[in-house]
Parts: C-alpha cells; sequence; structure tokens
C-alpha cells in the first residue's frame, strides 16, 4: 500500500509538471523539474568505480618464503558458515586449537592460544607481557627477526642488549652463556627459523642456560614450525610462537603462542600494565578459557574463519604426525638443494644440519639481476619466489616449499623456472 500510494503521488507530480510546462512559468520550472526527475543523493563521494567490479586474483604458485598456498580443504573450512565470536561452539573450536598447538609444540602448558593476528601479533604478546619498562632484554640477531624484536622491546622501554651477527651466522651456547651472564637479562630472544637467511638455529642447551640465570626463553618458530623439529617442553622454552601462513598452511592472521609457568608467574606479577590492552595476557587468558574462571567475558572479537582454518591446518598436521611432516619436509629440501646445485647456483647457509628445510636460499647467481630474475619467474611460470629480507636483501634469493607446497613436484616446477630464467634473463658482462 505504502509503495503504492508513493507512486501514485510520483505520478500525479510528474502530471502536474507537464501541465506547467505549458504556462507561463514553464521556463522558470525546467531547473525545479530536473531536481524532481532524478533521486536526491546526499552523498558527495561517488561509488569507486573498482567496487562495481568483481573480485578478481590470480592463482599463483607461492613458493617463497610465505604464505604458501593453502589446500582445498583448509579454504573450505574457512569458507563455513559464520558463528558468533562467544558461543558456546566457538569456544569449543577454540579449544581445540589450544590442544591442537600444544602438539605441534610438543608442551603440555595451559596457557596457549591463538592471537588474532599475524606472527608479529605473537611477537608483541610476548615482549609486551614478559618485560616491563627498564628491564634488560637480550636479543639474538642473525637475520630480520632478532631486529624487530630488539625494536618492540625498545619502543615499549626495555635496555635491549644485541647479539650480531650476519645473516646466515649462528650463536654458540658459551657466547649465549657469556652474554646472559653480563647483561642480566630478564628475557633472552632467538628465532628459531630465520627465514630471511634461511637458518634453522640449534636450541639445546639454550633453555639450560636461561634457567640457570631466571631468564625467560623466547623462540621464534614462525618459519619453522612443522618443518623442522623443535620441543618447547624438553628444550626448556619459555614462550614459544609461530604464524599461521606457512607450514601449517592456514591463510595470514592467527598466530599460536604459548607461555609455561615460569613466564605466567613474569607476566601475571607485574607492576605495571601492558602497553597493548588488545595483547594483555591477563585479558586474553580469559577469552581463550586459560584462567580457570568459569566464565569467558568479552574482549575483542576474534576472527572466526581464521580459527576454522586454523584449526582444520591443525588437525591436518595432527592427521600426518609430526615426524612425517618433519621427514617429508627435510627430504623435499635435500631434492631441491640436488637440483639448485645441479644449476650451478649456490647454497647460502654451507652447513646442511643448519639449513631451514623450509625455506632454502640461494647466493645471488653471479652477474645477474635478481630481481630481473624473480620478475621473469612471475610473469612467464607463474612462480613466486622471493629476494631477501632486512639485512639479507642483496645477498640471497628464497624459495619455499612448505607444507602443502612440500612436494617434489613443486621442486621440479621451481627449478625449471629457475633455469629458464638463468638461460633468458641477461647477465651483466660487468
Amino acid at each position: 500500500m505504502m509503495q503504492r500510494a508513493l507512486f501514485g503521488r510520483g505520478a500525479w507530480l510528474a502530471q502536474q509538471a507537464a501541465v506547467a510546462l505549458d504556462g507561463p512559468l514553464g521556463s522558470r520550472s525546467a531547473p525545479l523539474l530536473l531536481r524532481l526527475d532524478r533521486p536526491v543523493s546526499t552523498v558527495s563521494i561517488p561509488p569507486p568505480a573498482c567496487m562495481l567490479r568483481p573480485l578478481e586474483a590470480p592463482l599463483r604458485y607461492l613458493f617463497g618464503p610465505g604464505p604458501s598456498n593453502v589446500p582445498p580443504r583448509v579454504l573450505a573450512a574457512g569458507g563455513r558458515p559464520i558463528i558468533g565470536h562467544l558461543h558456546a561452539e566457538m569456544y569449543e573450536i577454540m579449544d581445540d586449537i589450544k590442544k591442537g598447538i600444544n602438539y605441534a609444540f610438543q608442551t603440555e602448558n595451559n596457557m596457549t592460544i591463538a592471537m588474532s593476528g599475524s606472527g608479529h601479533a605473537a611477537m608483541e604478546c610476548a615482549v609486551f607481557n614478559t618485560v616491563e619498562p627498564g628491564e634488560s632484554v637480550l636479543v639474538a640477531i642473525n637475520g630480520i627477526w632478532g631486529e624487530r624484536v630488539a625494536e618492540i622491546a625498545e619502543r615499549m622501554g626495555a635496555k635491549v642488549h644485541r647479539m650480531v651477527k650476519t645473516p646466515g651466522g649462528h650463536f654458540t651456547n658459551k657466547e649465549i652463556n657469556d652474554a646472559v651472564e653480563k647483561h642480566k637479562p630478564v628475557l633472552f630472544f632467538l628465532t628459531h627459523g630465520e627465514s630471511s637467511a634461511g637458518l634453522c638455529h640449534p636450541l639445546d642447551g639454550i633453555g639450560d642456560i636461561c634457567r640457570k640465570h631466571n631468564c625467560l626463553f623466547l623462540v621464534d618458530s614462525v618459519a619453522s614450525l612443522g618443518a623442522a623439529p623443535i620441543f618447547m617442553d624438553k628444550q626448556n622454552i619459555d614462550i614459544l610462537y609461530t604464524g599461521s601462513q606457512k607450514a601449517l598452511n592456514a591463510p595470514p592472521g592467527t598466530a599460536p603462542v604459548s607461555f609455561n609457568d615460569r613466564a605466567c608467574h613474569k607476566m601475571f606479577n607485574r607492576k605495571t600494565k601492558p602497553v597493548s590492552y588488545l595483547f594483555d595476557m591477563t585479558h586474553l587468558s580469559n577469552y581463550w578459557g586459560c584462567d580457570g574462571k568459569p566464565a569467558r567475558i568479552y574482549h575483542h572479537t576474534g576472527p572466526v574463519s581464521g580459527f576454522f582454518a586454523l584449526r582444520e591446518s591443525l588437525a591436518i598436521l595432527a592427521e600426518r604426525g609430526l615426524e612425517e611432516s618433519w621427514r617429508k619436509h627435510k627430504e623435499v629440501a635435500s631434492y631441491l638443494y640436488r637440483g639448485l646445485e645441479d644449476l650451478g647456483l649456490k647454497l647460502f647457509i654451507s652447513d646442511k644440519d643448519m639449513r631451514l628445510p623450509s625455506v632454502t636460499t640461494i647466493a645471488i647467481p653471479e652477474g645477474y639481476d635478481w630481481k630481473e630474475l624473480l620478475a621473469y619467474m612471475m610473469k612467464h611460470h607463474q612462480i613466486e619466489m622471493t629476494g631477501g629480507l632486512g639485512p639479507s636483501i642483496g645477498m640471497v634469493m628464497r624459495i619455499g616449499l612448505m607444507g602443502y607446497n612440500c612436494e617434489k613436484s613443486n621442486a621440479d616446477m621451481a627449478l625449471n623456472a629457475l633455469a629458464d630464467a638463468l638461460k633468458t634473463c641477461k647477465k651483466s658482462k660487468v
């Protein structure tokens, strides 16, 4: 009835306007009629043309350091209908995720969650909650991730001490022990899988050093989890975090992190509040049901679809088994190494035992523009590989075969693309 009434009034107005055109006011009424002729808009910014076109995204082979291609099963999980982030079913899914993370980390910690954000979110959460302004922090830097942690700690007021090696270098336990003795940090940071250089750093014995000096041991396993062995409890790692988008094969946007009892004691006996409300573990531990309280109170709206995908990726890892996943990554990486050497390329990490199975680094071939090689493979093969990152820029090219992409057939694709690029791209005469 309302629509018909409106349309009827509109027709009557149009009729009256037509009559007016024949009268003496016709010429003066023309602007008014034009305004009546079209709907009145209250917006001054028109819809952008791009938003009126369908979304398009190319199919690419993501053979870089991450993100990696996501298996159909995980994509399907992420596409399931949304449920409320505080529904009982969502809490059950979050509980499943905690158990899956504990398996992947090899820990029995209660304080295990997944951050709403990338690996950087877990990185900041770990530092913000365990360090207070003015406290000493020791950071091992042999690539970009140590640099990032050092900056994060400095920004929140910590006294940061740096142990620095060139990309690909590693720290001996004696060097670490001496630095911990000297600087007496409350937190020592080390990257397990330094993806900017392709190094998998040894961890045995470092946790013992930290315990001897009453220092928390924080480890970044974003690029290594699922691809290289790591044992949080056995190796006395106090805080461990990773990202969803590498060997776990979920989309970017969630970041598992776990704190043991030593870390929790430091974290929940602070004199000051953490600098971030979003990353405050007092609230996050309740949201994830880790604080023993009967009710979970709203803190933030978690990425529901991202948690669906993360749960599915952890399920795939559990079904395959950690040991099989480690074996597969090592096998495919070794196959790739042989192919790269057959092309005359030099592996950046000379010690085979310290190479990161998920991300292989090669020295930039002499005489070539590495950017041109990468652009050629993207254009002609739809394959992403990357150059260095942070301090390794201009030193290496990086090839990532992890999780779903960890197959010899993908190694062959990468090698064929490299061979074609080396043959086609111009080599400098200098």
